[in-house]
């Protein structure tokens, strides 16, 4: 039996499939994505959602859906489901026997003496998607139809019926070329045996997506179907459809579905799941290489990549991905700061860690490989160009302070991680001199002095440790104050002080490293991360539910975040070492139920914070898995 796998009972039983999503991406920057049973409940799910440059810088859902019908003696049974007011139509759910995710997703579908397979694949570098369909059983002649939904819009968006859609398409080998509408790029259909298409255009209207009805968003999406492919299929035969922003030979889609499959790692243990989906974050275009935030709904973002990057590719021995990603990244670099979000006309700067996290991604580096020539050659430069860009000043009130503590923040933007903005204002705004920034600041002048022997630098360095403990600990406490804004500390209990024990260079000692894990332990740790607020605290949300007001109140309010720990571990097993990996291996080990929880074969963005902690968010989160592959690597040093 597949590590993940599904059985007729579960998939039948929408309340239970519904809410297990996949998602598959290539280096393209393609991504296919829907529940286990191929019913969309999002408007970020499709068979075929991919770049159109030529549009603007977000993905686009081209092709949404198919729905299967068999065909035997005159009668037809349609495999397909969506949600309409009230009703699931047609609700082929009903047929499925099994699925199985080893190493691509692979349905099982049985209509009396028919049996029908059905696996999905997204070609590696170009922008398509195959689906294999394999007649294991049938005593009788049986014919198949695809019928295609098509969207055509922006992933944010939602299609509506309209009388100005290009309903014209052209012939192309084996199959048909769609364009909806004159900016996008045209939508090759084809099928790897010969097939008749049957015009038959339509709207079908008031699709419901129950996650955005649940999110507090529009949710009901009208898809233009322009007809159908019908085609005899024999027991034994495979055939392959295909839908790419390129024309393919039909004749060799069984060879590039086979191709792609030799890739693909087995999903048969939960580190292998972690690898497959890191990979995913991956992508490579326009000559640039970056690092998806999360699926399905992220871009690319400044901090989250170099806070996921290491784990994503230095755990796995990539180390040519990592400085791919690098060099892409280095290039955004406007003074001291680097994109929060998007690049070119779309570029937003309002980060102040992310700047500080580029020095701790090349630290990793050095770490895994060795290699400073290449930080050094190449980097330094643009390393320097931060320190002295944040000694000087910039936007956003970000400054150096005469105690060497790093302030920034100006009423209604938050700056650090901790970004939710509702139409309050910040959640959290943190303005001040907050504690993760002035442990990554502490860490990046450390690292910089290692690197240049500056002396300057180490004599700020020092100033900064000892404000730092002048300011941050209180003895009596035992932990660190989370913001200090002009004599003002605030002393929730947050995660943001575990950074000052696990990072290279820190300004505490030892035994108040120990006293801060502690704290840590007591109040923030859970079985999927750290809460992002202590339960005893008074704006503490134990639920991330409602609509996008009372979510983003709740996102840094107790929401609890897998990749904080990996910060956690690291400084644990700094201070407890091999007396401390009994617990680590017990906590990562808890994670193996996530695989077929959310995101199949993956670690979600956040989860609750009150127990059972159900996951959260995004389905698919590049920091949640590049921790977890990072505390897995840090576990074997021990």
């Amino acid at each position: 039996m597949s590590y993940i796998h599904f059985d007729k009972t579960e998939l039948i039983n929408l309340n239970y499939s519904l809410e297990k999503e996949t998602i598959r991406s290539n280096r393209s920057g393609c991504y296919t994505s829907t529940t286990i049973i191929g019913c969309n409940t999002r408007k970020y799910h499709g068979l075929l959602v991919a770049p159109q440059p030529q549009i603007d810088s977000q993905l686009h859902v081209l092709l949404s859906t198919i729905h299967e019908t068999v065909i035997q003696h005159g009668a037809s049974f349609n495999l397909g489901i969506s949600k309409y007011p009230g009703i699931y139509s047609p609700r082929g759910h009903k047929y499925l026997e099994d699925y199985s995710s080893e190493p691509i997703p692979k349905l099982t579908y049985r209509v009396g003496g028919v049996v029908l397979q059905k696996e999905i694949i997204l070609d590696t570098t170009v922008d398509r998607m195959m689906i294999k369909y394999t007649l294991l059983d049938a005593h009788s002649p049986t014919t198949l139809r695809l019928s295609p939904f098509l969207a055509f819009r922006g992933y944010h968006s939602l299609s509506k019926a309209n009388t100005y859609v290009n309903k014209k398409y052209l012939k192309v080998d084996s199959g048909v070329q769609f364009k909806l509408y004159e900016a996008y790029s045209p939508l090759s259909l084809q099928i790897s045996k010969e097939n008749e298409f049957v015009p038959a255009p339509d709207w079908y209207y008031d699709i419901e997506y129950i996650r955005e009805k649940e999110r507090g968003y529009e949710f009901k999406e009208d898809l233009y179907l322009p007809g159908f492919f019908e085609f005899n299929i024999k027991k034994g035969e495979a055939v392959i459809f295909s839908a790419g922003l390129e024309e393919a030979d039909p004749t060799l889609l069984e060879e590039a579905f086979d191709r792609e499959l030799k890739r693909r790692t087995p999903r048969d243990n939960f580190e292998n799941c972690l690898k497959n989906s890191a990979g995913q974050f991956i992508s490579r275009r326009g000559g640039e290489t970056r690092v998806i935030a999360g699926y399905p709904w992220f871009g690319w973002w400044g901090r989250d990549t170099f806070i996921a990057l290491p784990g994503l590719t230095l755990t796995q021995g990539d180390s040519g991905t990592f400085l791919e990603v690098m060099k892409t990244m280095s290039k955004d670099v406007k003074g001291a700061l680097f994109p929060n979000v998007g690049s070119g006309v779309t570029t937003n700067m309002n980060t102040l860690d992310a700047p500080l996290w580029y020095f701790w991604a090349w630290q990793q580096y050095e770490q895994y490989t060795g290699d400073r020539e290449t930080i050094t050659k190449n980097y330094l430069t643009v390393l320097k160009g931060i320190i002295e860009g944040l000694i000087q000043g910039t936007e956003f009130n970000i400054k150096v302070q005469d105690n060497g503590l790093l302030h920034g923040g100006q009423k209604g933007i938050a700056l650090t991680w901790m970004d939710a903005v509702t139409s309050d204002g910040p959640v959290t705004p943190r303005i001040g001199c907050p504690v993760e920034i002035n442990s990554l600041w502490y860490n990046a002048l450390c690292y910089y002095h290692e690197l240049t022997g500056d002396k300057e630098i180490e004599n700020l360095a020092q100033k900064v440790k000892e404000s730092f403990l002048d300011e941050f600990w209180l003895e009596d406490k035992g932990y660190l104050a989370d913001v200090i804004n002009n004599g003002t500390k605030d002393w929730s209990i947050r995660p943001n002080m575990v950074f000052a024990t696990s990072l290279p260079f820190s300004p505490l000692k030892d035994t108040q490293k120990a006293e801060v894990l502690e704290v840590i332990k007591l109040n923030l740790l859970t079985t999927r991360g750290l809460r992002t607020l202590a339960p005893n605290d008074p704006s503490y949300k134990g639920y991330y539910q409602g609509n996008q007001y009372q979510r983003d109140n709740a996102y840094h309010q107790g929401t609890v975040w897998p990749w904080l720990l990996g910060h956690f571990v690291e400084g644990y097993l700094k201070i407890h070492r091999k007396a401390g990996k009994n617990m680590i291996e017990k906590l990562i080990k808890g994670f193996d139920d996530t695989m077929s929880q959310y995101g199949v074969g993956t670690i979600a963005e956040i989860y609750d914070g009150d127990p059972p902690h159900r996951p959260k968010g995004a389905i698919s989160q590049a920091w949640s898995v590049g921790e977890l592959l990072r505390i897995m690597y840090l576990i074997k040093q021990y």
